[in-house]
């Protein structure tokens, strides 16, 4: 069936669904209410039509290729022949209009965009394309050949306004419309003909006048917007044309979640030239949080963030330019330098977001990570921007605030999120970016600047600027222009500590001309106060100073500074004698000694040259140690500084000695200098003359004998040999020997003919001697001993030195000599065949040698026998001490005894000498001879377990035998004698003493038995596997001795080695406490213990067989009826170790099994118990047989004694209806047990217990909700979980105190909260009531920590209803205003029941003044009027309970306020707008207008008048008098007006003097000089006559913009000088009078009062007192007494100066004081 055309579908739709010339619709009556509603809802929002379109338009389809546009134009033509003045036409290039979407627009809530929001649709108010009913009552519609119309009014065919179409033949046709829009052969698809409203037509204008150029600006699709005005004659054009496009230009930056682009919007505006700007745009995905989810926005699953910074100024058309768009501008300014685009959530006028909405608080949160991102992609760009084009973009930061907190919130954000990026550059000198957090960074001086930038010129690099503890910042930054961006960010300037950390590390100092340094250190010298002398620019080298090497150097300012001294800055004097090359000369030579340095020439030079001389000379000379010196005094200055240095020291020695021959010093100078001169030792070490001086070692004869100075520690002066060689200093050459001379004159030196040997000793005498040398010393020694001066280290020096010749090995230290007789040495050298004696060798020597004997005993030279055979064994010990003694060498020194003893030679010394040394060889290496044993039969069984030193026979041979009695006299040991202890000294490694014989262990043992120290065999033994068992040798520690009575245990596992009786014999047994020594176990007590360890292991890793089970028992059994105790520790573990098994298959300790018996049978359905394993598959039956021993051991034969058992077991199944009464019963008996025991239930027990077991007549329930039941309840036993009687019989009765015991509830009282659970149960209204009735008997009330849970049951017929929450229920309603929002219970139950819900459910009794709030809240969205009934019953509750808190409540929820309209109803109205009548002359001018605030009329005894007022002011509502704005005006030019006299309108006296009574006696108390100014203005007024009226305007202005504007005419205005009145004739009646008097007053008033405003009602209602009795003077007098006003002297002189001929004659009159003054 092919589609219907256009016209035919339009048809259709009003055939079908509107019913016109078809059958009726059944549904036509929703179409009524549905567009009854529409009404409703378009006309109640504040709907910004032209936006509207603009985001229709946005989201329509396009075709691809073609760039979507939107034009407005506006005629003046009737095209649609309706009359209408002006038509407005809506042009739009989109895909057009499909059959869908029209049945949509001929629908109401049908748009085919809802749902669509994630899709791109930006629409937002639900009201869409009807919008334009707004500003026309017929829409047409021209789109893909449909040409329709609706109409706002009923159609006469079906009585429905809006949504009908009607199809459109002409007026407008197609041509009508392209002649019109000018676009040529075709049009665009969709076109809108609005043929506006009369009242319609200005808005429509301004508000196309008014389009903003940035409303493209975050408009995806449409990229061009036109408005024009139409009109035959353009000169009748009020629309301002404008023409606005924009175009992307640089996509860039992508990534998941963000882009950015380049946009640029360009507006033409009627025709002039074209304005652009660029922008940043920089867009951002966010999840959206569920805490902020709104129902609007339900099908949304991200945030996109939309932020556009602007590169130019931005385009306004010179209008504010709005901060925050919703795809469209609103009329927010935010103050922020960027523009913020989200899907917020609208105000109903379109004019503002939401930002109280939580949606739109979630959309601000994500502003500020959506700035940061941005700000971070333009600032750390990636390209080689310089960082000079940065700078422009930190403009982009929100410095100003906002006007709205929500918005000053984010901008808070924003600073503290800056604060901790990395985004302000620094400066680097290079091309090289660098970004730091605001608060590393940090600003400079601008001369600091200033020095940088000529350094730089000058090639100093300075790329290390920033790295010193704070970056710098970049200087294009660093500018006055960025000061406010600068402390929004919280950047300060740099700490005195950079500048000198920067000096430091730069070359600031030496890579800069002089002039450049000089700067440098006037920059210092002028910062010098606390800015710089506090940091540690004092530690900075900036002072220049010529090096010792002549080269340029730095000191700090520390060192230079007079407080600390440490250097000295010198200058020559120009007036001495020698010039300031010989002092700089010389002063390098003593390399600046004592840091003194001079200042180089060249900046000397530059110092008087530079502009800045006088402030650095000053600052030099005040703050640098600077000192000008002569030659002398530098010369006891150096004197002074040398110090240590032999350099200097020798220096100096020249220096004085050229001065001295130059003439530079004089004689006595020289002299006085020299008894301090330093010199120079011969080890460089520098010091003064205190006991004598020494010629140089070179030049002295002591020299050759002793090699050294050994006087040095006397304070001797050994000269260094440089004194005698020639030298060259500063220029000046020395001859050799010259200076010693000098010094030999002024100092003294000698030689040591006669010098004391000092108490040391000399090298020379450890190396031999000549022949003169020696007998050189020996005379010396001889001439020393005669004078009696032998130092102790000098002689031994000479006894300990090797320097004396002797027969063997050339040369020996004189102890170690000796002098015998020929006879007697050949002898002993005849018997020491191995050891040569050292004699003096008289050959060398010669005769002269024996005139020395005393001196040679003196040196320690030997001469008896006996120290000569103690010398041969000391060498002999010594030989044996570097290599091993031979075998014929060892018999040679037994032989050499043999032949002391045969000669009668003393034997002591020689046999003292050798007998401790190690060279005797034995079995066990060498030893001494008392270390040695002399081997023979005794020693056999101890061979075989010790390692005993024999004397190797092997190795000697039979011949050692022949010595035994040599070797016996040595100390070697023969025969054994019960030398045990050399057994156990010798024992041999375990390794070594495997498989013992049974001999060589008694052997051990009697050893231990008869030693000492037996602990040591003991030590050895331990490892040793020396003991047979029955499992093998084995380690005495590991070995059991067996017992016939105990020794079963050790059988049980097989895992003891028993020691071996048959191996050993019953021997064995007689060494019981040696063997317990060696660690065997021997004692039961022991025995058990390690019996408990494998019994606790096997136990541990469940390997407890059968047959260890059987065999332990058995034992158990043997032990007891031999009355041995087993230990607690074991009997502690045989109950607690997990060695039996039960039937559940592990293995459990003997208190945690059961032993199975038929008592045990009911119970096993609802437990599961650890009953031990007796199936033929492991114990079997047999296991029953020990009983009585497991028994013992803790097993539970009986119930009670299970109990714990049962209670851990408890194990209900996991369906209750299995479980028997028996079962339940036999638990029961358990805890009656448990009871009786006083056994208190663990947590496991409590845990089954609260299962689901008991079975109710409502179910199976947990004992602890389970009820006995009896009549004390008042329930029937069906109400609730009342324990089933019938189900478990009589017999539960006498369980009673059990199943207290376990929860189960006896007392009404502790049922209630259980009862109430079971409220949502039942549905029956008669058992809830019966129920509520029981709770409200027992009090029970609701738990208020507990979650509020439906509690009250809302009837629906008899047996139906819903449980409610109590917050949904109040108890009364007595307003009658809530029965939609609450459930008013008082409705439902009975009035007895009623306080029940008050008290335990916490029901409100009424609303509260909340909840008046929130209905108040409803009825501002509400569209309709609400009566006077509503309005006095809420109003009425606000009074009742009036306070300060219900006042700020209305005050921040209250947005409307109930005004007075001509209708029946009450209409509501913005509370800006709306006024309170204090002044009944402003309420009859805007009575008809609306505004007044809403009282009742008449007032209600229960609604006053002033109080409702009052509160209206208090919540904000301002007062008409306050609000109207008043302007007067009038022409003089041409208006009939005459001067008259001012006493003529009673400017007189009086009223003067009243004038200055106020004026002195209120509470404005003004000074008589400032008084008698003010009136001074009324008394040289004109008065002018008119007969016009002046007429007066008062505008009163509201919120929308509309300003309500009133005339009225007035008769009195002061100007300047003259005073302008309407003429009246006063004797007209008192209504003139009093109306002329009131005008008078107040004109009066405010020109005298013109400063003090706030004071002009009280004086115009005194003035109007006394216009009324005409300003008498006397009546005026009494009046100031009633009113405590008063004037004085003063006053009352200027009156009569101002008044003359009506001076009184009294000095003091009416109302004057003339005592006081003022």
């Amino acid at each position: 069936m092919e589609n219907p055309s256009p016209k035919e579908h339009i048809e259709k739709i009003r055939r079908n669904k509107f019913s016109i010339g078809g059958n009726e619709n059944p549904l036509i009556l929703d179409l009524h209410e549905a567009v009854k509603n529409l009404s409703a809802e378009l006309y109640a929002k504040d709907v910004h039509f032209l936006m509207e379109l603009i985001q229709n338009a946005e989201d329509n389809q396009y075709d691809d290729g073609v760039d979507p546009k939107l034009q407005f134009i506006i005629t003046s033509k009737d095209i649609t022949a309706t009359r209408a003045l002006a038509t407005l036409l809506i042009l739009n290039n989109e895909k057009g209009f499909s059959p869908k979407n029209i049945e949509s627009i001929c629908s109401v809530g049908r748009s085919t965009k809802k749902g669509n929001r994630r899709s791109g649709y930006i629409g937002e108010k639900g009201i869409g394309f009807k919008s334009v009913f707004l500003i026309t009552a017929t829409p047409y519609i021209f789109s893909n050949g449909y040409q329709i119309r609706f109409n706002e009014e009923p159609c006469p065919h079906c009585g429905l306004g809006y949504i009908v179409p009607e199809w459109v033949d002409d007026n407008p046709t197609l041509e009508d419309l392209k002649q019109l829009c000018g676009e040529g052969d075709s049009l665009p698809t969709t076109i809108f003909v609005l043929p506006l409203k009369p009242e319609k037509v200005g808005p429509v204008k301004q508000q196309l006048s008014i389009i903003h150029p940035e409303v493209l600006l975050f408009l995806s699709k449409i990229k061009q917007l036109s408005v024009r005005e139409h009109n035959e004659d353009p000169r009748l054009n009020t629309v301002t044309a404008i023409a606005i496009s924009s175009e992307i230009d640089l996509m860039t930056r992508k990534n998941m979640n963000a882009e950015s682009y380049i946009l640029r919007l360009s507006a033409e505006e009627n025709e002039d030239s074209e304005k652009e700007c660029t922008y940043y745009i920089w867009r951002q995905r966010f999840p959206v949080k569920p805490e902020n989810r709104v129902e609007r926005r339900m099908d949304v699953e991200e945030w996109v963030v939309t932020l556009a910074f602007p590169n130019q100024e931005r385009l306004n058309r010179g209008r504010s330019s709005p901060g925050i768009y919703a795809f469209l501008p609103t009329e927010m300014v935010t103050n922020f330098p960027f523009i913020i685009q989200a899907d917020f959530v609208l105000a109903s006028s379109r004019e503002t977001i939401l930002l109280d909405n939580k949606w739109n608080q979630g959309i601000l949160n994500c502003v500020v990570s959506a700035f940061m991102d941005a700000f971070k992609s333009l600032v750390i760009s990636p390209d080689d921007a310089p960082v000079s084009s940065l700078t422009r973009f930190f403009q982009f930061l929100p410095v100003n605030e906002s006007s709205y907190q929500e918005l000053n919130e984010v901008r808070d954000k924003i600073k503290a999120k800056v604060a901790e990026e990395s985004i302000v550059p620094s400066e680097t000198y290079s091309k090289q970016k660098h970004f730091y957090k605001p608060c590393e960074v940090s600003r400079l001086l601008p001369a600091f600047w200033d020095i940088l930038t000529k350094a730089q010129e000058q090639g100093v690099h300075l790329g290390n600027l920033s790295s010193h503890g704070s970056y710098i910042l970049s200087s294009s930054l660093d500018q006055a222009r960025y000061n406010r961006i600068l402390n929004f960010l919280g950047v300060k300037q740099v700490d005195r500590e950079w500048y000198a950390k920067c000096i430091q590390s730069s070359n600031l100092v030496m890579g800069v001309s002089e002039v450049v340094y000089l700067h440098l250190l006037l920059f210092v010298a002028e910062n010098w106060g606390s800015r710089i002398w506090l940091s540690n620019m004092k530690s900075i080298a900036l002072i220049k100073y010529a090096r010792s090497d002549g080269t340029l150097s730095y000191f700090t300012l520390d060192k230079c500074r007079k407080h600390y001294s440490s250097v000295k800055i010198l200058l020559a004097d120009p007036n001495q004698s020698c010039p300031i090359s010989w002092l700089i000369s010389w002063n390098e030579e003593f390399s600046c000694s004592g840091n003194h340095y001079f200042v180089p020439e060249v900046t000397q030079k530059a110092i008087h040259k530079f502009s800045g001389k006088q402030i650095l000379l000053g600052w030099l000379e005040k703050e640098i140690n600077i000192e000008t010196l002569s030659a002398h005094n530098y010369a006891n200055l150096m004197c002074h500084s040398i110090n240590d240095d032999c350099h200097l020291a020798l220096a100096y020695s020249h220096f004085l000695y050229h001065s001295f021959s130059k003439r530079y010093l004089s004689k006595w100078q020289v002299d006085d200098l020299c008894k301090s001169m330093p010199l120079v030792d011969n080890y460089g070490h520098v010091s003064t003359c205190e006991k004598g001086v020494l010629v140089p070692a070179k030049e002295s004869k002591w020299a050759d004998l002793i090699g050294s100075n050994p006087w040095r520690n006397d304070r001797y002066v050994e000269l260094k040999e440089d004194y005698l060689h020639s030298r060259c200093y500063a220029g000046q050459y020395t001859n050799e020997k010259q200076l010693i001379g000098f010094l030999e004159t002024h100092v003294g030196a000698c030689d040591i003919p006669h010098i004391s040997p000092p108490n040391a000793g000399f090298s020379s005498v450890n190396n031999p001697l000549t022949k003169e040398n020696a007998f050189l010393l020996l005379d010396w020694i001889r001439n020393l001993k005669y004078r009696g001066i032998l130092p102790e280290r000098f002689l031994k020096s000479i006894r300990e030195g090797s320097w004396l010749k002797v027969t063997i090995d050339g040369y020996r230290p004189p102890s170690n000599s000796f002098l015998i007789n020929s006879t007697l040495g050949n002898l002993l050298q005849n018997g020491s065949v191995l050891v040569d004696i050292p004699l003096v060798d008289k050959i060398f020597y010669g005769n002269k040698l024996g005139k020395y004997k005393e001196e040679l005993k003196t040196i320690g030279v030997m001469f008896s026998s006996e120290e000569a055979c103690a010398f041969i064994g000391k060498e002999l010990m010594s030989r044996a001490a570097s290599f091993t003694l031979s075998r014929v060498q060892v018999l040679s020194i037994l032989e050499f005894i043999r032949y002391l003893r045969q000669n009668y030679f003393p034997l002591d010394e020689f046999v003292s000498s050798i007998k401790n040394e190690r060279w005797l060889k034995t079995h066990c290496g060498y030893r001494s001879p008392g270390g040695a044993i002399f081997y023979d039969s005794e020693w056999e069984t101890a061979s075989q377990i010790s390692n005993l030193p024999f004397i190797d026979n092997s190795y000697y041979g039979e011949e050692i035998y022949n010595f035994k009695e040599e070797l016996q006299l040595l100390g070697v040991m023969v025969g054994f004698s019960g030398r045990y202890q050399h057994v156990i000294d010798h024992l041999k490694s375990p390794s070594s003493s495997i498989n013992f014989t049974a001999e060589a262990i008694i052997l051990i043992l009697e050893s231990m038995l008869f030693s000492n120290a037996s602990g040591k065999l003991v030590s050895a033994l331990q490892g040793s596997k020396c003991l047979l068992t029955t499992m093998g040798f084995r380690a005495p520690h590991d070995c059991y001795l067996s017992d016939a009575v105990w020794g079963c245990i050790l059988e049980v596992f097989n895992s003891f080695p028993v020691i071996c009786h048959k191996f050993y014999g019953g021997k064995i047994m007689s060494y019981k406490n040696e063997l317990r020594r060696m660690g065997v176990v021997v004692d039961f007590e022991d025995a058990i213990k390690k019996f408990r360890v494998v019994f606790e292991q096997k136990a541990s890793q469940k390997s407890f067989t059968k047959q260890h089970a059987e065999s332990f028992l058995s034992c158990y059994r043997q032990l007891k009826e031999a009355e041995i105790p087993l230990p607690l520790e074991f009997r502690t573990i045989l109950r607690t170790a997990e060695w039996l098994r039960t039937r559940l298959g592990a293995y459990k300790p003997p208190k945690g099994c059961i032993l199975f018996g038929p008592e045990w049978e009911s119970l096993s359905a609802i437990t599961c118990l650890p009953f031990i394993d007796d199936s033929d598959n492991f114990y079997g039956k047999g296991i029953h047989d020990y009983k009585e021993e497991l028994k013992n051991m803790g097993v539970a034969i009986e119930v009670r004694d299970g109990l714990k058992l049962i209670s851990a077991g408890l194990r209900f199944p996991s369906d209750p209806s299995s479980i028997t009464p028996e079962n339940v019963f036999s638990l029961l008996d358990c805890i009656r047990l448990m009871q009786e025991r006083h056994q208190l239930f663990d947590d496991d027990f409590e845990k089954q217990l609260s299962r689901k077991w008991l079975k109710t007549k409502v179910g199976y329930e947990t004992p602890k909700r389970c009820f006995l039941f009896d009549s004390q309840w008042k329930l029937e036993p069906v109400d609730g979980p009342f324990i089933d009687e019938d189900f478990y019989g009589p017999k539960i009765a006498s369980y009673k105190n059990e199943l207290i015991a376990i929860g189960v509830i006896d007392d009404c009282l502790k049922g209630r909260s259980v009862m109430a659970s079971y409220l949502g149960y039942h549905s029956e209204l008669s058992t809830i009531v019966r129920i509520y009735r029981y709770l409200s008997e027992y009090d029970w009330m609701l738990e208020k920590e507990a979650d509020i849970r439906k509690m009250i049951w809302i009837p629906i017929g008899d047996h139906n209803g819903e449980l409610v929450n109590p917050e949904n229920c109040v108890i009364h309603d007595k307003d009658n205003l809530f029965s939609s929002k609450f459930n008013v219970l008082e409705s439902y139950y009975e009035k007895k029941l009623l306080p029940f819900f008050s008290s335990a459910l916490d029901v409100r009794s009424n609303p509260q003044v909340d909840d008046y709030i929130e209905l108040w809240k409803e009825w501002e969205n509400s569209v309709e009027q609400f009566s006077d009934d509503k309005c006095c019953k809420f109003w009425c509750f606000i009074l009742q309970h009036n306070s300060h808190k219900t006042k700020n409540k209305l005050s921040e929820s209250l947005m409307k306020l109930p005004v007075t309209s001509d209708s029946n109803g009450i209409l509501l109205s913005d509370k800006s707008d709306v006024f309170v009548a204090d002044n009944l002359y402003m309420k009859n001018l805007f009575e008809k207008e609306g505004v007044f605030v809403w009282y009742p009329q008449p007032s209600l005894p229960s609604l006053d008048r002033h109080e409702l007022l009052g509160i209206y002011k208090e919540i904000g509502v301002c007062t008409i008098s306050e609000s109207v704005q008043k302007e007067e005006s009038f022409q003089l030019d041409g208006a009939d007006f005459k001067e008259v006299e001012p006493s003529s309108v009673f400017i007189r006296r009086g009223l003067v003097k009243l004038i200055l009574g106020f004026l002195a006696c209120s509470s404005l108390k003004m000074e008589a000089e400032k008084r008698h100014k003010a009136v001074q203005g009324l008394l040289g007024l004109k008065v002018y006559e008119m007969t016009e009226p002046i007429t007066v305007s008062y505008n009163l202005s509201l919120s929308s913009g509309r300003t309500i504007t009133k005339k009225a005419n007035r008769m009195m205005r002061w100007e300047s000088s003259i005073l302008f009145i309407q003429k009246m004739d006063l004797e007209t009646g008192n209504a003139s009078m009093i109306k002329y008097a009131t005008y008078f007053s107040e004109a009066i008033s405010v020109g005298i009062l013109c400063e003090n405003d706030d004071h002009v009602g009280a004086l115009s209602e005194l003035i109007k007192l006394g216009f009324l009795i005409k300003f008498n003077e006397e009546a005026i007098d009494f009046l100031m007494e009633s009113k405590d006003l008063l004037i004085f002297l003063e006053d009352e002189e200027f009156l009569n100066d101002a008044f003359p001929s009506n001076s009184k004659t009294s000095s003091v009159g009416a109302g004057v004081r003339a005592t006081r003054v003022q």
